[in-house]
């Protein structure tokens, strides 16, 4: 029994999920003709409240795209210091986009209004980049699944709008975010311009995001798509998925989330263990004591069939997800529990 915790990724779609897609009616999507395509950028928007959606082959191409129609070369975006767009889309946000970063110390990371606001540039003052666009991450990846407060994202909008600043949302991890904090996604789409959602992180599809907006954004999003390669046929097959997931794997998430705590409840209990961060959604971080190694810890894991992760020396993550299921979770509780280090 293999058990793969490195990310909510590695999943393979049920049998239910594929045969939901073999049955899906497709179209050339370049032409705009393929009516499951139509129905999942439709109901995604229509769950956010927003006017429109757009399908992506991955959540950086939608992320990407999302930052070059709300920016121009040469200027400069606000996010955390651990965000996906700095650190795990090969920087694109330069090679893309020709912009910078201005990147803030967070909180597990996530940012506040008042950090916003002290890092934006005086647009009078052209020596320095011109601040357009805050990104924010919800579940926050390298923050260890942590969501934001719907209040907090509200102060931080109020500031974009105060100095004419576009406001994106990489929503990777949405689901989790939504079904952790009992949050309505139409607040999200009344706070953003653009949100990019993944349909095969946690919710099980192969492959695919969304990035919603207004119609008119989306319509220059388009271009963008296609300029970056994104232009596809009938993937309509690949659609289907995320409305399966739409539909199926949404409230589920709980279990990863409980089995998530347990996991750091164990964790916390180990002497090779110095600390765990809190757990809320998926994705368990922890640090390890100073007389135990990461590498020696994921080979001695490896040798129990179970794969986590490092992010750096002494520092680990595991992600829970549709296909970790119960009596997997059992085996690995037990086996942290007896581990010795």
């Amino acid at each position: 029994m293999e058990i793969n915790l490195i990310s909510d990724t590695v999943t393979k779609p049920t049998h239910e999920m594929l045969q939901y897609m073999f049955k899906a009616e497709v179209g050339d999507d370049v032409y705009r003709q393929d009516p499951t395509v139509i129905a999942l950028e439709t109901k995604t928007a229509a769950l956010f409240g927003m006017e429109a959606g757009l399908f992506f082959p991955s959540g950086i191409m939608a992320n990407q795209t999302a930052i070059k129609v709300h920016t121009q070369p040469g200027e400069q975006l606000i996010a955390d210091k651990y965000a996906h767009i700095y650190h795990y889309e090969g920087g694109g946000v330069s090679f893309n986009s020709g912009v910078s970063c201005c990147l803030l110390d967070g909180k597990r990371g996530m940012i506040n209004a008042q950090q916003v606001a002290g890092a934006i540039n005086d647009p009078e003052f052209y020596n320095s980049p011109l601040t357009s666009l805050v990104c924010v991450e919800n579940t926050t990846n390298k923050g260890g699944g942590a969501c934001y407060e719907i209040e907090d994202l509200q102060k931080i909008k109020e500031v974009c709008v105060a100095n004419n600043l576009k406001f994106h949302m990489d929503g990777a991890r949405i689901w989790n975010a939504l079904v952790a904090k009992k949050q309505d996604p139409k607040l999200y789409g009344s706070l953003f311009d653009t949100i990019s959602v993944c349909f095969s992180k946690g919710l099980g599809a192969p492959v695919g995001s969304v990035l919603l907006a207004d119609k008119a954004t989306i319509a220059r999003a388009l271009r963008v798509r296609k300029i970056l390669g994104g232009g596809m046929r009938q993937v309509g097959y690949l659609a289907a998925a995320g409305i399966y997931a739409l539909d199926h794997n949404i409230e589920r998430l709980e279990e990863d989330h409980r089995r998530a705590k347990e996991l750091g409840s164990v964790l916390s209990k180990a002497s090779w263990v110095a600390s765990v961060e809190p757990v809320e959604t998926n994705i368990l971080i922890f640090s390890l004591a100073p007389h135990c190694n990461d590498q020696a810890l994921i080979e001695k894991l490896k040798q129990k069939n179970i794969s986590i992760s490092s992010l750096g020396p002494g520092k680990l993550r595991i992600v829970t997800h549709l296909d970790y299921r119960e009596v997997m979770h059992t085996y690995v509780l037990e086996t942290l529990s007896k581990l010795e280090m």
